[in-house]
């Protein structure tokens, strides 16, 4: 069966998204699997002692490894010319991104029996043709040049269309532990959404101190300190034991979204341990850092330069989207145009199948049938065959006629889009990913499941290796 595949790695995790061809009509987006237990990995690669990179983080999974010998946040480097160094080796940031993205669709491939027919990878909002350049290139040296790449703020965008939003303009607030992200998107007159306006230049603002997670993890560990003594919490065990608290103030966090209070559960070397948190003391916490990300969607819908009231709506997606003081902070700035994703974790991969879907088989309204129009001794009058009053919403200024920028061809959305210069470069020599001519990454998951592409190990295909240490 036809079907278009959409990826977004994002900061925290790695989706897919598909959508399949049912009667000249592609159905709704749906999450795929990458492992037999989660449908998101962590945009994360750990070089092993063999030299095959696998998927996902063993520290996480309980492991023993070399944090020198796992590549995080690689996404986040993409344009930065200083590679990465993972186990003593050199490796560029686009091609460890492509590179996860290769592994991802290997695994859709093998559960889907067959190769998508069209694939739509989501990138940071806010990147310019140079990052998108440099991260095409990456994805056609694995064999993935037909991708077409999109900005996160459009495929939420398009994901958000599919569940019924119909507005012209729509603010899109990611919110996740990197920090927050806002644009705001417009209708294009060609079709599909233009970036109008975005807050910084595809990095997330903020960084750590928007880390919700880290300031209900700070309080955690003032409640330990009273309770314990300080004296305990220097115990090297207990320093161990307090590695999982990042996880576990995530899952308090989700856990307070949909209840009034919960317990931030820790196993420390005595025995476990449970401190209380209700919701309005972590709103306490964290409404400083909600504050300063809403004060960023403010000011990117004023630069955007849509006029007083032409925002038709405001989507918060991101893992931290589901906090109810998000919302509530938001509304009272743009009062009955928030929506929360209903799925904010995989509205960017959902939409980027959806926007793969509309560039294969695009869908457009059945045109009405001509209306017979008698001559009208009365001009001025309104009834059946006469246009009525003019949209109390007028067009945006993009949909005008008049000089428009056109619609990069399908095929190749990055090359098209890509009108400037890159930056100058530092003369630092990194070898091109040179692979040999196999289907799969030969990309693994960690303690889980094992690639079905070629399935061996990249000792002589690692992504981006520098020339500083020669092949093996």
């Amino acid at each position: 069966m036809a079907y278009v595949l959409g990826i977004d790695i994002g900061g925290t995790r790695a989706t897919a998204a598909v959508a399949r061809l049912w009667d000249n009509t592609w159905s709704p987006a749906e999450v795929a699997w990458l492992t037999p237990h989660s449908p998101t990995v962590p945009p994360v690669l750990h070089l092993a002692a063999n030299g095959a990179l696998t998927v996902g983080d063993p520290i996480e999974a309980g492991g023993q490894v070399d944090p020198g010998h796992i590549a995080r946040d690689f996404v986040a480097r993409v344009g930065d010319p200083v590679p990465l160094l993972v186990g003593g080796e050199s490796y560029a940031a686009p091609a460890l991104t492509a590179a996860l993205a290769g592994w991802m669709v290997e695994q859709v491939v093998t559960r889907e029996g067959g190769p998508p027919d069209r694939i739509v990878l989501s990138h940071p909002a806010g990147w310019g043709g140079h990052r998108r350049g440099l991260l095409h290139a990456a994805l056609w040296e694995l064999g993935l040049g037909d991708v077409t790449l999109l900005s996160e703020a459009i495929t939420s965008a398009e994901s958000h269309v599919a569940t019924g939003f119909t507005g012209r303009t729509l603010a899109v607030h990611s919110l996740t532990e990197r920090g927050c992200t806002t644009s705001v998107v417009g209708r294009a007159r060609a079709g599909g959404f233009t970036v109008l306006a975005s807050a910084g230049e595809g990095d997330a603002y903020g960084g750590p101190e928007l880390d919700l997670d880290a300031a209900l993890g700070d309080h955690v560990r003032a409640e330990l300190g009273r309770q314990l003594g300080p004296r305990q919490l220097d115990d090297p065990r207990v320093r161990v034991a307090l590695l999982g608290l990042p996880k576990e103030c995530a899952r308090a966090r989700e856990r307070l979204a949909v209840a009034t209070d919960t317990d931030v559960r820790l196993h420390l070397p005595h025995g476990p341990i449970r401190v209380p948190v209700t919701r309005d003391r972590f709103t306490e916490l964290v409404r400083p850092a909600v504050q300063l990300t809403v004060q960023t969607l403010v000011e990117t819908v004023r630069a955007s330069g849509l006029p007083a009231g032409q925002l038709d709506g405001v989507l918060l997606v991101g893992d931290w989207a589901r906090t109810p003081l998000v919302a509530e902070l938001v509304e009272t700035h743009f009062p009955g145009l928030v929506t929360v994703g209903a799925d904010p974790e995989t509205s960017a991969a959902a939409g980027a199948a959806v926007a793969a879907g509309q560039i294969l088989l695009p869908t457009h309204p059945a045109p009405r049938p001509p209306e017979h129009r008698p001559t009208d001794p009365h001009p001025g009058a309104t009834g059946p065959g006469r246009p009525g009053p003019a949209p109390a919403h007028p067009d945006p200024e993009w949909t005008r006629s008049g000089p428009t920028t056109p619609r990069p061809p399908a095929g190749d959305l990055v090359r098209a889009d890509a009108r400037t210069e890159p930056p100058p470069r530092p003369p630092i020599r990194i070898t091109p990913l040179n692979l040999p001519k196999p289907r799969g990454t030969g990309l693994r998951t960690t303690g889980r499941t094992e690639s079905s592409g070629t399935g061996r190990d990249l000792a002589d295909q690692r992504p981006g290796r520098s020339s500083s240490r020669g092949h093996r």
